[in-house]
């Protein structure tokens, strides 16, 4: 892929650089949830009970506004259904967090914990916290699941698990992988593929596995993780190279075609416009299933889910501290990052 060294404005300096404008190039709706604080507060007790937090990761928590993630990204769903996907989200960033201080005998401890919980959550037992948090979880969404959605979350969360045990290695050996490799990485660090088996369970979605296999509805949920994973690496680039992180397409580009920050930005900025554009070309490709009943019902709402997604996570990443700290919405006005300065360790 030939990267352009044309930049988006000429107003970068040296200590920023200008985000691509992503809000007004996605047109799904934003939907929000009636039950945000609500989810999100009850969600955040529960991992400060569970989770053995400091009092400076409690307030990073408290400022992630996972509740808010939640009511944008699943804005359909009973109260019940998104407090545990809440959960799940809230417990998702917190597993980030804490792996993102492993390596990769680490990472893999913590896996086998998860998903020993996940396989084994009758006979299986653990004093660890993050057990115990995944017990809880799966406990409560294994009520109403169908056995599909069971199966696809179980089996993409354990190809998340390996996913980041490989980012642990390279970041343990100092590895830059090359584009591709990363791309087909990153599809599984980024979590989505959980998350999407999360719409059904959210929305009551009884589709059969044929149909979720099926090859539009693949490239939607492909489509869909790209643009939110992509995305995300320019939002979290800044405070990433301040921490000296190099699993970012940021950086990746930057190394491996010999560009400037700013080039990398427009560059990624483009793939994740064509990643919205690719997600509304295959949706005109969707077959019906049952001649409009229920499966096409509940593959219209899965679809929906993916687009809530989307606009859910461009919308949230300005509105958590988690990127930008207080100046989130100054930055979407502004779509200016000014740079951090490099930590010492």
């Amino acid at each position: 892929m030939p990267v352009s060294t044309k930049t988006l404005r000429p107003s970068a300096s040296e200590d920023s650089f200008i985000l691509p404008d992503l809000v007004s190039h996605c047109k799904f709706p934003l939907s929000i949830s009636p039950y945000s604080k609500k989810v999100g507060t009850t969600s955040h007790s529960w991992l400060v009970r569970g989770g053995n937090l400091s009092i400076k990761k409690e307030k990073a928590n408290l400022g992630l506004k996972g509740g808010l993630l939640t009511a944008m990204t699943y804005p359909d769903a009973p109260r019940h259904e998104l407090r545990v996907c809440c959960d799940f989200l809230t417990y998702l960033f917190h597993l980030d967090n804490i792996s993102d201080c492993m390596d990769d005998e680490g990472a893999n401890r913590t896996a086998d914990v998860v998903m020993n919980s996940l396989y084994h959550s009758r006979t299986y037992h653990t004093s660890s916290r993050v057990g115990k948090m995944t017990k809880d979880i799966w406990r409560r969404v294994a009520t109403t699941a169908t056995k599909g959605m069971k199966q696809r979350f179980i089996s993409t969360f354990d190809m998340f698990f390996q996913a980041v045990a490989v980012q642990a290695a390279d970041r343990q050996d100092n590895v830059i992988p090359d584009l591709e490799s990363y791309i087909t990485l990153r599809r599984d660090t980024s979590g989505c593929k959980p998350c999407w088996a999360l719409i059904e369970y959210a929305n009551g979605l009884d589709i059969p596995d044929d149909v979720i296999e099926h090859p539009v509805l693949r490239d939607l949920g492909e489509a869909a993780n790209d643009l939110v994973t992509w995305s995300n690496d320019i939002f979290s680039y800044n405070v990433e190279q301040s921490k000296g992180d190099t699993h970012n397409m940021i950086v990746i580009v930057m190394e491996t075609e010999g560009v400037p920050l700013q080039t990398a930005i427009d560059f990624v900025g483009t793939l994740c416009k064509a990643s919205i554009d690719r997600f509304n070309a295959s949706k005109l490709l969707l077959p019906s299933f049952d001649g409009g009943n229920q499966i096409d019902r509940d593959v219209a709402q899965y679809i929906k889910g993916l687009e809530d997604w989307i606009v859910g996570s461009l919308h949230w990443s300005f509105e958590t501290e988690r990127y930008f700290g207080k100046l989130g919405r100054e930055v979407k006005r502004t779509r200016v990052v000014k740079l951090l300065p490099k930590r010492h360790h």
